[in-house]
């Protein structure tokens, strides 16, 4: 049995391949869908809930509001992509489009799961039949192939020419963070799938170092971040290069966040520059949210005795132990010192005796001793802040990724585009402010209920699209305006220049 990537199990699970399932089944009623949207009593009661999802608000997001269009634009890499309102028919270039795998992931009705791998679509109308026929719990999204991933099965089975047969060709190179790689840290009391808004800057500051990593030091223009809708981030490297990277190249990429500081026989102290990078850009986080108290969103490392203790002084390498952190228990165990300094107080107190007792920086070369104190503030932020990436799903081009604009069945969340360019140490992405499949069809009524036709007038502007009734109305936009556009000039740069080239052979100017 193969498993998708990031899948949830709720029974027994089943992976088949497209061309092997006759029918699919997952209709909760035969009721048409009308302007306005009126949720059962259950689903009314689940609103109130903790976890807002069921088949019936799956239908009507699929059916309503989600964004097939803009996901077919950005698949299909294609500046003529267009999608013509009046004859429901998709414009523009399909031979990118129609060799990407989908995956989805269908409960029976025994509450089993069942994972449908390579499926393909010849255009936008072929996926949106598709799901909101089959109204999948989960979509994932693969690489794009060599041939259609429906029709897999023909050229396995036709040819031993790996150069001929069925293989990736291109895929976005693709990184997956998650709260739960970083449960031995949480000291806010989440764990696990629990999450809050002093642990989520963990996923912030992760996103600000991978994304400015992967812009300067790889050249990477097209990032687009994702919320998963739970507890983690995706992020999308969609340049040319990236999307037709080997696995091997994939890998050193992703191995190259990897780092961490070491000491080895570096006497200088030398740091690589993406690491004193990353440090400028986590320590102030570090000193945000994790060293103050809880009560203020912290994670208390040095708000009280037990935590400065065991988790900062004794990690301190022994010769600064002995001597700088046993000078310093002792003071801020002092009883008129237990509250102040604060605790950023404490941590620009504790750099400050380590570079006096040890002479930084005019020490060099260093001794190992010595070494190890240099890079002990780094290693302690980094311990705390540094991604934690989940690198086997970057290092391959046919694993499979949530696809974005899809809903998380545990929260009901839809997985909204995250803007980097908005997030700092003093305004972050809010989680638990991204609208649920409950709260959007509540929307929806509301909108219908106000914008009746004896209430418009000429003025009046018609939404396009029925996602821009809603909430969702400003995560979209951020994902047209900061990611698609400048993505969609490139593509047309791109088709400029090939075309004076091949007018330049030709000879005709």
């Amino acid at each position: 049995m193969t498993e998708v990537n990031d899948a949830i199990s709720t029974g027994a699970t089943t992976t088949t391949d497209a061309a092997a399932v006759t029918t699919t089944s997952t209709s909760t009623g035969t009721s048409t869908t009308t302007n306005a949207v009126t949720p059962s009593k259950k689903t009314q009661q689940q609103q109130q809930g903790e976890e807002v999802f069921s088949p019936e608000l799956l239908k009507i997001y699929y059916d309503r509001l989600f964004p097939y269009s803009l996901l077919c634009k950005w698949l299909s890499y294609d500046p003529s992509f267009a999608f013509d309102d009046k004859t429901n028919k998709t414009v523009g270039e399909k031979k990118i489009f129609s060799r990407r795998e989908f995956s989805f992931t269908l409960e029976t009705p025994s509450r089993e799961e069942i994972y449908i791998r390579y499926q393909s679509f010849s255009d936008l109308e072929g996926l949106k039949s598709a799901v909101t026929r089959q109204k999948p719990r989960k979509i994932d999204i693969g690489a794009v192939f060599s041939h259609p991933p429906k029709d897999k099965n023909a050229y396995v089975s036709s040819s031993s020419n790996k150069n001929t047969g069925f293989r990736p060709v291109q895929r976005e190179l693709v990184f997956d963070i998650d709260l739960t790689d970083y449960d031995d840290v949480r000291k806010c009391g989440c764990q696990n799938a629990k999450i809050c808004r002093t642990c989520w800057t963990f996923m912030t500051a992760a996103l600000k170092v991978l994304d400015q990593g992967l812009r300067e030091d790889f050249g990477f223009q097209h990032i687009a971040w994702f919320y998963s809708g739970r507890r983690g981030i995706h992020a999308w490297v969609c340049d040319e290069e990236a999307r037709n990277l080997s696995d091997e190249a994939r890998s050193a990429v992703a191995n190259y966040f990897e780092v961490r500081p070491t000491y080895g026989n570096n006497s200088s102290g030398t740091v690589h520059p993406m690491l004193t990078r990353a440090y400028d850009v986590l320590e102030p986080y570090f000193c945000r949210y994790v060293l103050p108290d809880k009560m203020i969103g912290g994670h208390k490392l040095l708000a009280d005795r037990d935590s400065w203790e065991k988790h900062v002084l004794d990690t301190l390498p022994t010769v600064a132990k002995e001597s700088v952190g046993k000078r310093l228990k002792e003071k801020w165990s002092n009883p008129r010192e237990l509250n102040d300094p604060s605790p950023v107080d404490k941590w620009n107190t504790l750099l400050r005796h380590l570079r006096v007792k040890f002479k930084f920086p005019q020490s060099w070369p260093l001794d190992s001793e010595t070494l190890k104190v240099w890079m002990w503030p780094m290693e302690i932020v980094f311990k705390y802040t540094y991604p934690r990436l989940d690198i086997n799903v970057s290092k391959m081009q046919n694993h499979l990724l949530k696809s974005p604009f899809c809903v998380h069945p545990k929260t009901g969340r839809v997985c909204v585009p995250i803007d980097p360019d908005a997030m700092d140490i003093n305004n972050d992405f809010n989680p638990f402010a991204v609208p649920t499949i409950a709260q959007l069809a509540t929307e929806l009524n509301e909108y219908h209920k106000n914008n009746t036709t004896s209430n418009k007038n000429d003025d009046t502007v018609i939404p396009q699209h029925e996602w821009e009734k809603t909430s969702l109305k400003g995560y979209f936009e951020i994902f047209e305006k900061k990611f698609l556009q400048p993505l969609e000039k490139e593509w047309r740069r791109e088709q400029r220049d090939l075309a004076e080239q091949q007018a330049a052979i030709r000879g005709d100017f």
